[in-house]
């Protein structure tokens, strides 16, 4: 009966100590802010029914990718796993007999994004899964929220050029970016802070570029007028 309680205390206490962090935003310069890069990947897309099966996270300080920092984690899932979804990233439930069961083994996750600004490709995603299972923890997932698609849409109109790439692939490679292990939580978040950083410096030598301004991308991207 000890490991449920003290699983509840620390819980409780990354959960804190994420709530309570200074974030950075407002018109903090993009670069003097701290990033965590976040990818998941998931038994389906629907998150009242499929679960975070794994997950990853790089931070990204001073615009740089710190590698040494980077986390990766598994998730036992409550249910079998869909064969569509293990075509897609080819982790099997029996992949997953060790790992912990989500609420422990989010723990890592929550302290490497606590006091960061959030990133994801195609963000909805990963916000949608994550405010549920950061509920689970007493938390709600804290915004700023970035998202490198919706960034390279923006850098696409502003430069005038043809509509960027939905596939995180694609848009790294329309970069001149090396694309990582896909559909690997840990691959697809390294590729997406090179994307991220790729975008926000481009956009930069545009015009001056902060959290706020970055995190607004899809506001700016539907009354942009050239």
């Amino acid at each position: 009966m000890r490991r449920p309680l003290l699983l509840r205390s620390a819980a409780s206490a990354a959960a804190h100590e994420y709530t309570l962090a200074t974030v950075a935003r407002g018109k903090t310069p993009w670069r003097s802010a701290h990033y965590c890069v976040v990818d998941l990947e998931l038994s389906g897309l629907d998150p009242r029914s499929h679960e975070i099966i794994s997950f990853a996270a790089v931070p990204v300080d001073s615009g740089r990718v710190v590698a040494g920092g980077a986390l990766y984690g598994l998730c036992r899932p409550t249910r079998q796993l869909p064969e569509q979804s293990v075509l897609v990233h080819g982790i099997r439930t029996v992949d997953l007999a060790e790992a912990p069961p989500l609420d422990e083994a989010i723990q890592p996750l929550l302290t490497a994004m606590t006091g960061r600004v959030m990133v994801a490709h195609v963000a909805w995603v990963e916000q949608s899964f994550l405010s549920r299972a950061l509920g689970r923890q007493g938390a709600r997932l804290r915004e700023p929220i970035l998202d490198t698609y919706e960034l390279g849409k923006l850098l696409a109109l502003k430069r005038n050029e043809p509509p960027a790439p939905h596939a995180l692939d694609e848009l790294a490679r329309s970069l001149k970016l090396p694309v990582h292990h896909q559909h690997h939580a840990l691959g697809d978040a390294l590729t997406t802070a090179q994307v991220f950083i790729a975008l926000a410096t481009h956009l930069d030598e545009l015009s001056p570029e902060s959290v706020q301004s970055l995190a607004r991308a899809k506001q700016r991207t539907r009354s942009y007028r050239g």
